[in-house]
C-alpha cells in the first residue's frame, strides 16, 4: 500500500491546484481521500507538516528554511525545491540571435514567475551590444495583457506584493546607474502588470543581480571573459540551474561543470525539466534533494529490511554459552573476511 498525499496550495492560486489534483486522482484511479488539497497560507502549511511523515516543499528559500526546521524537530525527512537566481552565460562565439530568443522566452514566460527562470545574463564584452540589440528586438515584439492562449506572451504578476518587489528591484538598479533599454515601468491601465524589461549597465551591487526577482526583467551584464562569467554566476547564495550559449559544445560542457548549480543546459534552458530520467534539484540555498529519476521516487519511501533465519547444521554456534573452539573459529572467519 502506498502513502496518501496532501497538497497545500496558496489562496492566490486556488483553481489550478484543485484541477491538477482532481485530474491526477481520477486518471490514476486513486481511492477517495488518498490525494487531498488544502488551501491556505503559512499556518495551513505548518499544521500539515506537524502531521505528515514526509514533506516535499516548493517555494521560497525563507519559507523552505522554516519547513526544514519544523521537519527537523519532528525528525521527519523533507525535500525542498527553493528559490533561484539562474544565470545565463553568452560566449563570444554563440549564435546571438538564438541566445537572445532563449533569454526572452526563459526569462519572461509566465511573466518571469518560475523558480528556474533566467534572472541574469552575462555576455562577453565583444558581443554585448549585438546581443542586447537582438534581445531588445525580441522583447519589444511581445504582447502583454489579459488575453488567452495564443493572444499574449506576457501576463500579470500573481500578487500585488510581487508587483511591488519587481518594481523595487528595477528602481534600485536605475538608481545605481543601470539603464532600462526597454520597459522599466508598471503597465498602463488596470491589472498587476509590469512591462517586460531589459536592463543594462548592471552589476552585483544591485538587487536585480543578487536577489530573486521573480518577474519580467532581464538584467544583462558585460564581462571581460568566460572566467569572469563563471565567477559571477557562482557569486550567489542560490544554485538551481544555469545555461551556457556557445558554438563549442566541449567548451560549453567544461564551463557547465564549473557552475555551482544542480542543472545546466548548453544552448537552451530548462529543458531538463521534461527529462524524468535526469535528477533535478538545487544546490546551496536552492534546496535539498531531487525530483525525477529513481532518487525522486525513493525519497517518498522508507526502506525496511526483513530477514528470515535459516536452519544450519549447527544451530546458532555464536550464541551463549561461549566455547573456546567456537571463539577460535569465529576469529579465523573474521581474519579471512578482513583479507577479502
Amino acid at each position: 500500500m502506498g502513502p496518501s498525499c496532501t497538497n497545500v496550495s496558496r489562496r492566490a492560486r486556488p483553481v489550478r491546484s484543485w484541477r491538477v489534483c482532481d485530474g491526477a486522482g481520477v486518471s490514476a484511479g486513486l481511492p477517495e481521500g488518498v490525494l487531498t488539497v488544502v488551501q491556505g497560507e503559512g499556518a495551513a502549511g505548518a499544521a500539515v507538516v506537524d502531521e505528515v511523515d514526509m514533506v516535499m516543499f516548493t517555494g521560497s528559500t525563507a519559507t523552505g528554511r522554516r519547513v526544514a526546521e519544523q521537519a527537523a524537530r519532528r525528525l521527519i525527512p523533507c525535500s525542498l525545491e527553493l528559490g533561484g537566481k539562474d544565470a545565463m552565460i553568452v560566449c563570444e562565439d554563440a549564435d546571438l540571435h538564438r541566445a537572445a530568443r532563449a533569454a526572452a522566452f526563459y526569462a519572461l514566460q509566465n511573466a518571469g514567475q518560475i523558480c528556474m527562470s533566467i534572472e541574469r545574463v552575462y555576455v562577453e564584452e565583444p558581443v554585448h551590444d549585438s546581443f542586447v540589440g537582438h534581445l531588445v528586438e525580441q522583447v519589444r515584439s511581445l504582447r502583454q495583457g489579459h488575453g488567452g492562449a495564443g493572444e499574449v506572451e506576457v501576463g500579470a504578476m500573481t500578487t500585488a506584493a510581487q508587483l511591488e518587489l519587481v518594481s523595487g528591484h528595477v528602481q534600485d538598479a536605475l538608481a545605481r546607474g543601470a539603464v532600462a533599454v526597454t520597459g522599466g515601468r508598471r503597465g498602463p491601465g488596470p491589472g498587476r502588470f509590469f512591462e517586460p524589461t531589459v536592463l543594462t549597465g548592471v552589476d552585483h551591487s544591485m538587487l536585480c543581480m543578487t536577489e530573486e526577482t521573480f518577474g519580467p526583467t532581464i538584467p544583462v551584464m558585460a564581462v571581460g571573459n568566460r572566467e569572469e562569467a563563471v565567477r559571477l554566476a557562482n557569486d550567489s547564495p542560490y544554485g538551481l540551474a544555469a545555461s551556457v550559449f556557445t558554438s563549442d559544445a566541449r567548451a560549453g560542457e567544461a564551463l557547465a561543470r564549473r557552475l555551482e548549480v544542480g542543472s545546466v543546459v548548453i544552448n537552451d534552458a530548462l529543458i531538463f525539466f521534461g527529462a524524468p530520467y535526469l535528477p533535478m534539484g538545487g544546490w546551496k540555498q536552492s534546496g535539498i534533494g531531487v525530483r525525477h529519476r529513481i532518487e525522486g521516487l525513493h525519497k517518498y519511501t522508507r526502506p525496511q529490511s526483513i530477514v528470515v533465519g535459516r536452519d544450519w547444521p549447527v544451530r546458532d554456534p555464536h550464541w551463549f554459552p561461549y566455547r573456546p573452539s567456537v571463539s577460535r573459529t569465529l576469529r579465523q572467519v573474521l581474519r579471512l573476511s578482513a583479507r577479502r
